[in-house]
């Protein structure tokens, strides 16, 4: 904090003394959140010089103004040498010339613009040139107030920020404290001036355009990590620690250097903006609620990042990290295992049958009790279908009360066989997470989950879909997914899939109950479901609608890059009964059929263009996060998929998405709606395509009403898709025929 730096009684700092300017800067970067800088002209030398302490600015969640004077042309040169001495002019740098100047840094100059760059791609950054109006002289103020939450310290030099000026003989900085009155007025006079002329409201100076400076800095140098930076900007501090005399100076840079070893090391939020408002308040719901709650939050919010951060409290508050995460498939063990990485845990142990985990965890198990007096810290990442086992169960389960589980969708918790687990769980701490907790056609289930995370009144915290997508400007939450364009297509059944069709709709409306809108629990209904879903998902017809819409996109872009695609499953008994999903891979494969079929929707996509690339994503593919990896870069233009891209995968660079497999179970459509929406820098809307299979049934049949009571149910996901969409109206003018002929209204149940 800036009211703990050591002040000089006389607040004046000079050079060649004890007190050298440099300490404050040094200091003043590395105690304060926000810098308001009035510059001259500065040469390589200084940018060397300021370069110090600059990533540990970063680190503290730095933002800056700052005002510069434009070294743009010979002429202005010539100016600049009328108002100063020759000799002190050397090394100015122009900064509209960035890739001419790169060549003459040194690692401190380039490691100062790779901050510059790290602040200006976090929109951290603002920076307004100006040169004197009518050529008159040069404005080179040299002054500046450093900020942080508690209060602020400005600054006048007698020099410009030049190498003459910050290290040479008998320069001179005073320094003005804002908690001193007599300082205070000081600070408020500079505070004005700068406002003035950054707010373009002065008439003493012409304002020179910025923003393509801003583009050359961080396109030349902005590649760098907040955490590679912080790495070299210790290691050049400890380069320059000879090369000051003042033992002030050099105790400085020691406590610098420590304090950026102490960030590297220790958990922190893996953005430097901290969390967003939202997930601040997901964590305080989350602590209000005896530290237990469910998180219903849509595909793409951030569900990971925000029961990461409320662990990441617990430390802050506790001086350690306890965590036992569940996740459905070993993909998730791995995603799940790099996020942690980049908050800075570490201990981290997967349970999967991928892995060699008892020494690791039983490790954990020995320091917890040979130092129950000291924090141990760890975390420990499990699949469903391990923790579920009961030799597995029972030694995760030793882990101590206070350790935070985390049920990455929590849904799974629901099955039978980990209901019978769930009281015995030892973990006090809990977190669920899901975009739809509730089990489909499963009210016990769903019961006994809220319970587990005590949430049976209300969700701890929800982010819908809706919020997700427009934000909220009153309670300061920024839109996280991306827009969306909605295109339902109509696929209609073969003459021969009707007739089958219809034999099974007859026998199972046996089944129906009409005053309810419900159907008798039964087996025999359950393979009657299941074949009707077949034909649904087999329809031979989706081939030609979907080769159409991939020709239609290919011929308008020129591409297909980005794409996903979601086959048909063949067989599905998920789509109406959901049953333990106890496999770690990421979707099983249930009959040749359904093999067949993925291969048909692969090749019809490598059939619209030779030069197409597609991949299979299915269970049994080998490096799935490289394949990932090679999507978002462009190498592989499609993947065609099942149910692997379902649940957590994160894909932020797709754009289109082709939902091929009709599906009943909201879960699914809104995993997959989230998958296709996620946020990507070159991404401005989404587009969605969905093939919807709809029978046209006889009025006068006896299965009519069941039939328009299922069909109502298929339109709640098209209407879910379409209402939030940039299109809406185009999903009435397809399903219109339809509606009509079901007496359906699209937006409204009846």
């Amino acid at each position: 904090m800036l009211k703990e730096m050591d002040f000089p009684l006389s607040r004046e700092y000079r050079s060649n003394t004890e007190r050298e300017p440099i300490e404050f800067y040094l200091s003043a970067f590395s105690n304060s959140t926000h810098l308001d800088l009035l510059l001259g002209y500065f040469s390589f030398a200084a940018i060397s010089v300021l370069s110090l302490g600059f990533a540990k600015f970063l680190a503290n969640g730095g933002k800056m103004r700052v005002i510069a004077n434009d070294i743009l042309s010979i002429r202005d040169k010539e100016i600049l040498v009328l108002a100063s001495e020759p000799d002190r002019i050397e090394g100015l740098v122009d900064l509209t010339d960035i890739k001419k100047i790169n060549f003459s840094l040194d690692e401190y100059g380039k490691h100062f613009f790779e901050c510059i760059a790290w602040l200006i791609s976090k929109k951290r950054i603002e920076i307004v040139l100006v040169r004197p109006k009518n050529k008159k002289g040069i404005s080179h103020p040299k002054s500046g107030v450093f900020y942080d939450s508690e209060g602020k310290v400005g600054f006048k030099a007698s020099s410009n920020f030049t190498a003459y000026g910050m290290l040479e003989n008998m320069e001179e900085l005073s320094a003005f404290l804002g908690w001193d009155k007599t300082d205070s007025a000081r600070i408020e006079e500079t505070e004005k001036y700068f406002e003035n002329i950054f707010s373009n409201k002065s008439e003493d100076v012409e304002y020179v355009e910025i923003e393509d400076v801003k583009t050359m800095i961080k396109e030349e140098y902005g590649d760098k990590e907040l955490d590679e930076l912080l790495k070299d900007g210790k290691a050049l501090l400890s380069k320059k620690l000879k090369s000051y005399s003042s033992k002030k100076t050099t105790n400085l840079i020691i406590k610098i250097e420590e304090e950026i070893e102490r960030i590297l090391r220790n958990p922190r939020f893996p953005y430097s903006e901290g969390p967003r408002e939202y997930q601040r308040i997901a964590f305080q719901n989350w602590k209000n609620n005896n530290q237990q709650g469910l998180f219903a939050m849509a595909t793409g919010t951030g569900k990971t990042i925000t029961s990461l951060n409320c662990l990441l409290e617990i430390y802050k508050k506790t001086g350690y990290y306890k965590a036992l995460i569940l996740v459905p498939t070993i993909t998730l063990v791995n995603q799940w295992g790099n996020e942690c990485k980049k908050f800075n845990f570490t201990s981290i142990v997967k349970v999967c049958s991928k892995s060699r985990w008892k020494n690791d965890f039983a490790s954990i198990l020995t320091r917890e009790k040979l130092f129950p007096t000291e924090q141990v810290s760890f975390v420990v990442i499990s699949t469903y279908a391990s923790f579920s086992r009961l030799n597995i169960f029972a030694e995760l389960n030793l882990l101590p009360p206070k350790t935070l589980l985390i049920a990455d969708e929590c849904h799974n918790m629901g099955s039978s066989r980990l209901l019978k687990l769930l009281p015995k769980v030892n973990c006090k701490r809990r977190i669920g997470l899901s975009a739809t907790p509730e089990r489909q056609f499963d009210e016990e289930g769903t019961k006994q989950i809220f319970t587990f995370f005590n949430s049976e009144e209300n969700y701890t915290y929800e982010f819908s879909m809706e919020l997700a997508i427009n934000g909220n400007i009153e309670n300061n939450i920024s839109p996280v997914l991306s827009r969306y364009f909605y295109y339902p297509h109509l696929v209609s059944l073969t003459e021969c899939e009707m007739k089958d069709y219809i034999e099974l709709s007859l026998k199972i409306s046996k089944f129906y109950k009409s005053d309810s809108d419900s159907f008798s629990n039964s087996p025999i209904l359950t393979a009657l479901l299941l074949a009707r879903k077949r034909i649904i998902h087999k329809a031979i017809n989706k081939i030609a609608v979907f080769r159409d819409i991939l020709t239609e996109q290919y011929k308008k872009k020129g591409s297909l890059k980005y794409t996903l695609v979601y086959v048909p499953e063949g067989t599905d008994p998920n789509d109406y009964f959901e049953t333990d999903p106890y496999s770690e891979i990421d979707v099983e494969i249930n009959d040749n059929y359904t093999v067949y079929l993925i291969d048909v929707f692969t090749r019809t996509v490598k059939e619209v263009d030779k030069r197409i690339t597609a991949k299979k994503f299915i269970s049994g593919t080998n490096d799935k996060e490289y394949i990932l990896e090679q999507f978002s870069k462009g190498e592989i233009d499609v993947l065609t998929s099942m149910k692997c891209l379902d649940e957590g995968i994160d894909v932020p660079r797709s754009e289109l998405a082709i939902f091929c497999a009709s599906t009943g179970n909201p879960r699914q459509f809104v995993q997959r709606r989230g998958r296709i929406l996620r946020k990507h820098k070159d991404k401005q809307f989404a587009y969605i395509h969905d093939l919807v299979v709809v029978p046209e049934v006889n009025p006068n049949k006896e299965n009519f009403n069941m039939e328009r009571s299922m069909l109502k149910k298929e339109l709640e996901r098209v209407n879910n898709f379409a209402l939030l969409s940039e299109n809406s109206s185009h999903t009435i003018s397809v399903l219109l025929d339809t509606m009509n002929y079901y007496s359906l209204n699209l937006y409204q149940n009846d």
